[in-house]
């Protein structure tokens, strides 16, 4: 059986869409387009942030203005709880940490001179003796010290859960301090990219709405609600200062308004587009398609907080619906060849990446395998939020039609964009059973992925800080030891084990990775898009 898929349509089923899933707006889109390695002991040392293209020098930039408009709201320009691709992009322009991942992935030093493991389970740290805020106030090691505590005390932090565990700070020196665990953290110096420092006085448990940075850039205007910004050049800043005068950051929801923005001009990059819209703004002669490889998973993933007895406890049930998907009509109809289906529980682009197996379409074997498991009539409910993926609401409603093929009956609810999408992962807004998400990377390690949503543990369930209820002491503990392991190989055959013990488990009904897809006018001359779906603004060029 193949599917034919339509841009719209839910072959009868139901759908509950907090705040609408927009038929209308994707076929007034489809209109609109129809007419148109694993890191050793220590980060070989460098100057700091360098320019990638294009020149600068110390005194400044070569003047201009870039508009970006997002496809999410940018709420915050901290990322405690919330870091999706392209926000790194701006957070980062503001903010800086002690490390950074460049575009081979690989970790970079930024406020830190020096970062080594001095011992199994200690690092120690030397900040540079230049870096300040906007300000001129320096960068302390008692920022530092705030950040990782603020970082650990927000509740159903997104970058803590990364962490095997929270180091323990320990000043040295007014310019040094280490950083300790109980047990070997190996890629402590790629997890510390995500912490981003912040004058300690005016930190918080949460993500900040306001305060100022040591980057490139300062913030001149924001209206967090709005999800508008404009950053201008940081004239103090302690490096190589950005080339531009002012960056404006918009955020539109409509992709059709999205694209309409750019070919008119009115913005120069837009990010996260749907195929469609990449294969059309290919064909207009100012504008540029920039693909890379990318680190995102994005998966329909189980909820394992159901009770015993429910259907989906059981793993056989959980893959015998992932039998159902016809994931090559997906990815030819709705995705236009753009993603890449799975072949195992983290994208492939990352190191320490294991392939454990493929998903395969199979209607008859779903139909024999629930049959098997007794499981018929059997009602489900899907959740995501607004833009989560590229197509989202299309590759939903397709799903509805697959799953009815099977006797399984898919209700659809949506949740805004700046809904309480947290609170309905929790299980906090209501019940669900498959969640379609995306798990971002922004440190090139598979690691990082497996622990942050596959490291679950009976304590962190209890404050509902798992990754949605996926507790499986066998695997975290493979997943802890392989952290610990400064072995690189065998530090891999411990993570191979744990990727296969997770796939045979069945966490999704189906995932991929998508490529990266951004678009930019061509008077845009230096923009250099990592795999991780971001880029440095302070190397970025505006020509005429």
């Amino acid at each position: 059986m193949t599917h034919n898929i339509p841009m719209g349509g839910t072959s009868g089923a139901e759908v509950v869409a907090e705040g609408g899933v927009s038929r209308r707006s994707i076929l007034q889109l489809a209109a609109f387009l129809g007419a148109g390695t694993l890191l050793g002991p220590t980060i070989a040392a460098c100057a700091g942030p360098q320019t990638t293209g294009g020149g600068g020098s110390a005194a400044g930039g070569t003047g201009g203005k870039l508009s970006i408009t997002l496809n999410r709201n940018l709420v915050s320009l901290d990322n405690k709880l919330n870091q999706y691709d392209a926000a790194v992009t701006v957070q980062r322009a503001v903010r800086q940490a002690l490390t950074r991942i460049g575009l081979d992935l690989k970790p970079e030093l930024v406020l830190a001179k020096s970062f080594t493991q001095t011992s199994p389970t200690v690092w120690t740290v030397a900040l540079r003796d230049d870096i300040h805020y906007s300000d001129k106030s320096p960068v302390t090691v008692a920022d530092v010290e705030t950040a990782i505590k603020l970082y650990f005390q927000v509740k159903a932090g997104y970058v803590a859960s990364q962490f095997p565990e929270q180091p323990t700070f320990a000043k040295v020196d007014d310019k040094s301090f280490t950083l300790t665990t109980k047990k070997p953290v190996v890629t402590l110096d790629s997890l510390m990219s995500n912490i981003l420092i912040t004058p300690a006085a005016a930190n918080k448990a949460e993500e900040l709405r306001e305060g100022i940075g040591s980057g490139p850039f300062t913030v001149a205007a924001a209206d967090s609600g709005t999800g508008t910004y404009r950053l201008v050049r940081n004239e103090n800043y302690w490096g190589e200062k950005a080339l531009l005068d002012e960056v404006n950051v918009s955020y539109q929801e409509e992709e059709g308004a999205r694209v309409i923005a750019l070919t008119s001009g009115q913005t120069d990059v837009i990010d996260t587009i749907t195929p469609e819209s990449a294969d059309s703004l290919k064909t207009n002669k100012d504008i540029e398609v920039l693909q890379t490889k990318g680190t995102r998973l994005i998966h329909l993933f189980y909820n394992f907080r159901k009770p015993a007895g429910h259907p989906l406890t059981k793993p056989a049930v959980r893959e015998a619906l992932s039998h159902a998907i016809d994931h090559d009509a997906l990815i030819s109809s709705l995705m236009a060849g753009q993603v890449t289906s799975a072949e195992g529980v983290v994208p492939s682009t990352l190191a320490g990446f294991a392939a454990t197996g493929t998903y395969t379409f199979d209607v008859a074997k779903a139909k024999s395998m629930l049959a098997a498991e007794g499981v018929s009539g059997l009602k489900l409910r899907a959740i995501w939020e607004d833009s989560e993926f590229a197509g989202a609401a299309r590759v939903m409603e397709a799903i509805v039609g697959m799953l009815a093929d099977v006797g399984v009956t898919l209700e659809l609810k949506q949740i805004p964009k700046g809904g309480d999408i947290n609170a309905w992962r929790r299980g906090e807004a209501g019940d669900w059973d498959i969640l379609g998400n995306g798990y971002g990377n922004q440190t090139g390690l598979a690691i990082t992925n497996l622990q942050g949503q596959y490291g679950g543990t009976a304590q962190k369930e209890k404050t509902r800080d798992t990754y949605h209820g996926f507790v499986f002491p066998e695997v975290t503990a493979l997943l802890d030891q392989a952290s610990q392991n400064p072995d690189v190989a065998a530090r891999n055959a411990q993570l191979k084990e744990a990727q296969e013990k997770i796939w045979a488990l069945w966490p999704a009904m189906w995932a991929w990775t998508p490529n990266n897809l951004l678009a930019r006018r061509k008077r845009v001359t230096t923009l250099d898009l990592s795999p991780g779906n971001f880029y440095d603004l302070s190397t970025v060029k505006v020509s005429g």
